[in-house]
This record gives C-alpha cells, structure tokens and sequence, in this order.
C-alpha cells in the first residue's frame, strides 16, 4: 500500500509542477504586438577638450636630458583643444502615428545628432521636441507617417507583485525583452521628489532607458529610467516613471515646448511619529511645515510655521514626498483648497498656486552675535540671546543661538543652529531669551519627549529629542 502511495506521489509531483508553469504568463503575443512601436536611439555629442599630454620638463639647458626632450616632446602640448565625437545608446517608443517617441531626457541631453531605428532597420534623424530633466522625460519626433503606436495603462491600477515587461535595447541589443514582478510603488530617490517612481525587478541595463514598461494587457505603464547599480549593470532595483506623468510632461512640452509646475513657497520635512505626538496628531501623516516663504502663496493664504499639511487640492498628503508631487502637478494659479492641522484642530486654507521659478542661489550665513551665558541648560545646550542687529540681519523675531553642545547629544542640535520654538504636546512656545527658554523647558518633565523648531544656515527643521527615559 505504502509503495503504491508514493508511486501515485512521484506521478502526480511532476503533473503538478507542469500545471505551475502552464500558469506562468507567456509574454509571445504582447512581444508580437507592442514590439514594433519600441525604437533604438543613438546620439552622437561633439566635444571640445584639450589634451592631456606630457609636459616638457624644467631643465637647464646644459642637462643632458634637454635636448633629447627638446627634440621628442610634442609641440605645444597640453595647449590646443582638440574635438571628438562620443556616442551613447537608449530607448523609447511611438506614441503616434505621425512620429512623436517618448524617451528619457538624460538620452537625448546635449546630443549633436540624435538616429531612431525602427525594428524594420529603417533609420530616421530625430529632432527634439522638448525635455524636461526634473522628471526625465523628452519627446522627440521623426519624419515619418503610419507608424505602429503602443496602447496606454493606468499605472495607479499596478499592485506590488504584478508581472510587468520591459522592452529595450541594453548594450545596443535591440529589442531585448526582460519580465519581472513590480516590486513597490511610489518610490522616493535621492534628488527626486516629482516622480513616485515604479520599482520592479525585471532587468535594465544601460540602453534601456527610455524604454517601455509593459502590463500583462499591453499597455505602457511607465518609463523605464534609472538603476540601483554598484557595478553599472543590473542588481535588481530597476525604477521606471509612471506614464500619467510622462503624458502630462509631453502635453505640455508639445503644446509649449516647456512644463509649468506649481509652487506654494513652504519648506516641509517628514511627519515622524514622535512628532506626531509633539503636534497633538492622532497618527504619523501629512508635511510638517518648517519655513514659510515671505510674501509667497502659503504665506498669503495664512499658513504657519509648525502647521501639518493634511490635505491638498482634495488630495491626501500621506507623507511629505507626496505633497510636491501634488503642488507641482497644479497648473499656476488655480485657487486650491488645502487643509492644515494647527494646534489640535484640523483648518481648512485658499491658497493661490504659483509656478515654480527658476532656482535661487541660497545666500550665505553672516556673523554670530558673542556668547553671554557659559552654562548648559538640562540639554547640553549652551545657549545665547540674539543681537537686535542680529535678529534683523536674520529676519526673526525670536530665536536663541547654541554656542556649544556639551556631553552626550540627545538630538541632532549643532554649534551654529538658532532654536526658534520648543513643541510639547501641540503646544508652541516660541524662544524669545534664554532664560525664557529654558524655564519652558524646566518646566516639562524629564521623561517627556519635546521638539525643537531648529534653524540652520537658510533652512528651517523640526528636531525631536526624546526623552531621558527612552532608549
């Protein structure tokens, strides 16, 4: 009986493996269809350097030496320029009939010529249309008609293990198909907060940026765009841009040649859940806002320091990298609705959108006011009142300068920082002496966390410190 189980067992074993792998998706149809709308690009860049060539030494001119070097050195070298063509390779595909391909901007950036080649072996001159480096998105086009067109999804459908396929041309093997799984959604990198990357884990390598990322329907969901890579090949952190956003840039930049983006002129930081009990609020959520721009649409529409953006032009702020995100894709000036948390109530704002100007160069940090007080407060915080020259130079009305920080620090405090206010449990106690200061602060159990609204340089943060009980 017992034999007989386990020859039933090695039967079925395989039976069951064969069904698996009948259940693992087959990715001929949509490579026999979507394929012919992915391109190769080619670009080629003129650059002018000069040369780096040896150098004829300092010698007397009884050295032996110097009349060999005198006679075999090259001619002015090091000093004239030379020009040389470098090339790079990349991605994209159609996304009409009449020549347009989407693309990624860091392919196209700087390029002198830049070729399309179709699956055909047609070859085409492309001319750029317009690129937008902040979500690395450009739309160039080709002079040619007829052209097979890829269909587009709703990336905001994707759910974390999807299957998903990339179609590119890595190292200049053209159209080379890779699958894999998403691997998360809405992803923050570094230096990037406009585009809530796609993370998946199918394979990109160098050229495949610009291409498609495919759903199991067809249809494009993103861009593919950058890598997570210590050696510069593939370790299975590929990010592709979500194609909503890349269709709203080419609207934009094919109607204008450019993207308008909002702006409301605030400085925010991430809501921690120490801070969310500093602030009163029931549960980690929304932008904490550490700096408001003078004069700018926040500061107009009677946003404060300190108050938790919640809500915005109807939309959740889960977090503080979604609210950029939803400024930026508000046309400048529409009036929008936004909803702040401010001293354990939630209060509801009209604020009039602006657009995001060209970057300002921050201006420098002058010269502090001299120490008058020696000892440290219960923080390890050497502190001192402010100038009146300095208060004006700064712009603040309160404020006390850390000379020194003593011992052990129990939070991110340094040499320099001006403390604006200390937060306890949605209370705001703004610093307008030392000694006014550190009686608020005596004033508050030990035990108890607080947090500090921090000034640094040009910039303005929230700096929990816990309290002398936790760990």
């Amino acid at each position: 009986m017992r034999k007989t189980l386990l020859l039933w067992l090695a039967l079925l074993l395989p039976l069951s493996a064969y069904a698996q792998a009948r259940d693992l998706p087959d990715f001929t149809e949509l490579v026999e269809k979507q394929g012919p709308a992915v391109v190769n690009i080619s670009t080629a860049q003129t650059v002018r350097a000069h040369p780096q060539l040896p150098q004829m030494p300092n010698l007397d001119e009884d050295d032996p030496f110097f009349e060999f070097f005198r006679r075999f050195m090259p001619p002015n070298q090091g000093e004239s320029p030379h020009e040389f063509s470098t090339r790079s390779l990349g991605s994209g595909f159609i996304i009409s009939a009449d020549g347009y391909i989407l693309t990624n901007a860091h392919v196209v950036d700087g390029a002198d010529e830049i070729t399309v080649r179709l699956t055909d072996k047609r070859e085409f001159k492309a001319k750029v249309i317009g690129a937008d480096k902040r979500t690395d998105v450009a739309l160039i086009r080709i002079d040619a008609t007829g052209l097979p067109v890829v269909k587009f999804g709703d990336p905001n459908k994707l759910k974390v293990g999807e299957w998903v396929l990339a179609i590119g041309s890595p190292f200049g093997f053209d159209n080379t198909v890779t699958a894999g799984i998403v691997s998360g959604k809405a992803r923050t990198l570094p230096q990037e907060n406009l585009v809530p990357f796609i993370q998946t884990d199918a394979a990109v390598n160098p050229g495949n940026s610009g291409g498609p990322l495919f759903n199991l329907r067809g249809e494009v969901v993103g861009i593919n765009s950058q890598i997570y890579s210590r050696t510069g090949g593939y370790m299975g952190l590929s990010f592709a841009i979500p194609i909503d956003i890349a269709l709203d840039v080419q609207n934009q930049l094919r109607s204008s040649g450019h993207v308008s983006r909002g702006r409301i002129g605030v400085v925010i930081q991430e809501v921690t859940k120490e801070l969310a009990d500093s602030f009163g609020l029931p549960k980690p959520q929304g932008a904490l806002v550490n700096a408001v721009e003078k004069g700018g649409p926040a500061e107009k529409a009677g946003v404060e320091v300190s108050d938790i953006i919640l809500k915005f032009n109807g939309k959740s702020v889960p977090n503080s990298s979604e609210l950029p995100r939803i400024v930026g894709a508000t046309r400048p000036g529409s009036k929008v609705g936004m909803q702040v948390w401010r001293k354990g109530t939630t209060k509801d704002l009209t604020v009039t959108v602006a657009e995001i100007p060209a970057d300002k160069l921050a201006a420098g940090e002058g010269k502090r006011a001299k120490p008058v007080e020696a000892a440290a407060n219960r923080l390890g915080l050497v502190l001192s009142d402010l100038s009146d020259e300095r208060r004006r130079e700064l712009k603040l009305a309160n404020g006390v300068l850390v000379d020194d920080v003593r011992g052990q620090p129990r939070a991110d405090i340094r040499k320099g920082d001006i403390i604006l206010a200390l937060i306890h449990k949605g209370m705001n106690t703004e610093a307008k002496s030392v000694a006014q200061f550190n009686q608020a602060l005596n004033a508050i159990d030990k035990s108890v966390t607080i947090t500090l609204h921090v000034r640094r340089g040009e910039n303005q943060s929230f700096v929990t410190v816990k309290g002398q009980n936790d760990k």
